[in-house]
């Protein structure tokens, strides 16, 4: 359990959190959740200390373990993989480096004797003969291989050490585990493992995440930062937003009702008020109008784009033939014999476990990159949009975000553009920021409306949910659904990949894997 009183943080003269009183408690998983900016990170670094509040206090009952996801992706360089999980059980890590130590002096008194004694007692209780497989289980259960273990953490590439570092903060059953977005960098079959993973925990768990499926299967209550509050619900995320919304519109219609009933008490008292045989009745009826109040709805801080691909034309049937493609980088065949018919209305979801291979597949069809042999022919009335996973040349610009944007706009008139812009929530100032100083969600941002502006019949897409909040991400997901046209989407976000595809391409190094089905159902094949 972790409890916060009068919890209150303030950068100048500005607060990001009031007066915060809210009780984790143990056996829930508590998503946390909120605007860019709304302290969701923050407020999880003060849980575990690592930022003191101006005001109020953060409990930890004595003798509880708190474990947070390490966000220092070279701090463990010079240790071994195993190592690095079980430092994650800072008193087991410390038990074992001092009984080495102990065992390993020539002079081994008996003193010493009575020290390794107590120490072996403690290392026993916290059921340290079965840590290193406990370490490795989890390793394997994220898809670190064995080969690996015993690696130094430099010797790994980003994702593996994300898993690691993933491992570390489970291992150990800790009674608190704080993790802030654990399923960036993770492919799908690691996502699902933790997913079953953090189901089964006793512990209290609070998560920071932009991937809905992922707060869906896993949160047992919500807990919604806005206005320097947060406010506890019970359910998963889908819950909170079809009942906020609800709760939303309960307030609204009260508040209609209120209006209707203070007009007519106001033309009431209007009319009669100088009316003697009226005149009690008109009192009566001011003294219910001083009672009634609207209801103050605050519209949430939480801004959602508008995200719309209207092609300008349809496409052919026939959108594109790939025959015989392959290609090899650095001395791995990435793709193999790739042979491919895509139909017009196809929603194509690239999966497998190279993600190198699926991006190649795009970069080649958009002509960024040369296929080693084969060949591809997109049909005559087919008009492309690509976003590229890394798409920071883009913004190596100091042109100003209407004079970017109008670059790839037909229509060249600055309220058309920054009409755009608005849609994409820059409005007023914020049209006038320089491209090459955006975040990495504003750069998405505009990415995506240069996509809307080409008018292109057939989208393909590398991960574009990266950096995007969970407003972004379910406007994108709205947009794609509505496209009439094609898409290639690579992405690791579970429902989006649900909810547009209708066909999945599976790379793997022997060729693909062509199934005309649903995501979910793909991955209930991969787990037979």
């Amino acid at each position: 359990m972790i409890t916060t009183t009068n919890l209150t943080l303030g950068f100048g003269a500005r607060p990001l959190f009031e007066n915060v009183n809210i009780k984790f408690t143990p056996g829930n998983c508590y998503g946390l959740i909120g605007a860019n900016g709304a302290g969701k990170s923050t407020f999880l670094k003060i849980l575990s200390g690592e930022i003191e509040p101006t005001a109020g206090n953060v409990i930890i009952p004595d003798g509880l373990r708190l474990s947070v996801l390490k966000q220092d992706h070279f701090e463990f360089d010079e240790f071994e993989v195993i190592t690095t999980v079980l430092k994650g059980h800072a008193r087991l890590y410390e038990i074992m480096e001092e009984k080495d130590a102990i065992y390993a002096k020539p002079d081994f008194s008996e003193e010493d004797g009575l020290k390794a004694a107590e120490l072996e007692g403690e290392f026993t209780e916290l059921n340290g003969w079965e840590a290193e497989a406990e370490a490795a289980s989890l390793l394997n259960g994220l898809g670190v291989p064995e080969n690996l273990h015993y690696k130094k953490m430099q010797e790994l590439n980003g994702s593996e050490k994300v898993k690691v570092l993933l491992a570390q903060a489970l291992f150990g059953n800790p009674d608190i585990l704080l993790m802030d977005e654990p399923t960036n960098y993770l492919d799908l079959e690691s996502v699902a493992w933790l997913e079953d993973f953090l189901y089964d925990l006793d512990s209290t768990v609070i998560v920071v995440s932009h991937d809905r499926h992922f707060l869906n299967r896993v949160c047992t209550h919500i807990a919604d930062i806005d206005y320097g509050k947060i406010q506890l619900y019970v359910g998963n995320y889908d819950f909170w937003q079809e009942s906020s919304q609800l709760a939303l519109q309960q307030a609204r219609d009260a508040n209609k009702k209120a209006e209707t009933k203070i007009k007519e008490l106001q033309e009431f008292i209007q009319r009669f008020s100088a009316n003697a045989s009226k005149s009690k009745q008109a009192t009566s009826r001011k003294k219910q109008l001083e009672k009634l109040t609207l209801e103050d709805i605050k519209p949430s801080s939480r801004r959602q784009p508008w995200i719309n691909f209207k092609p300008d034309r349809e496409a052919g049937v026939n959108v594109l033939t790939v025959k015989n493609l392959n290609k090899t980088i650095d001395g791995v065949q990435l793709l193999k014999d790739i042979n491919l018919v895509v139909n017009r209305g196809d929603k194509i979801a690239l999966v497998g476990s190279s993600e190198q291979a699926k991006s190649a597949l795009l970069q080649i069809l958009m002509g960024v990159m040369e296929a080693d042999s084969g060949e591809y022919t997109w049909g005559l009335s087919t008009s492309r949009s690509y976003f590229p996973k890394d798409h920071t040349d883009y913004f190596n610009s100091d042109l100003n975000l209407v004079d970017w944007l109008r670059q790839y706009s037909a229509d060249q008139e600055e309220t058309f553009v920054r009409g755009y812009l608005g849609r994409m929530l820059f409005s007023g100032e914020e049209s006038q920021k320089k491209a090459n100083v955006l975040s990495g969600g504003e750069q998405v941002r505009c990415m995506l409306a240069r996509m809307m502006l080409s008018g292109a019949n057939v989208l393909l897409l590398d991960e574009p949910t990266n950096h995007l909040d969970l407003e972004a991400i379910t406007a994108l997901n709205n947009g794609l659904m509505a496209f009439t046209g094609t898409v290639f989407l690579i992405s690791h976000d579970h429902q989006l990949l649900q909810t547009t595809a209708n066909r999945i391409i599976e790379i793997t190094p022997d060729g693909i894997i062509d199934r005309l089905t649903t995501f979910d159902e793909y991955m209930e094949e991969q787990a037979v």
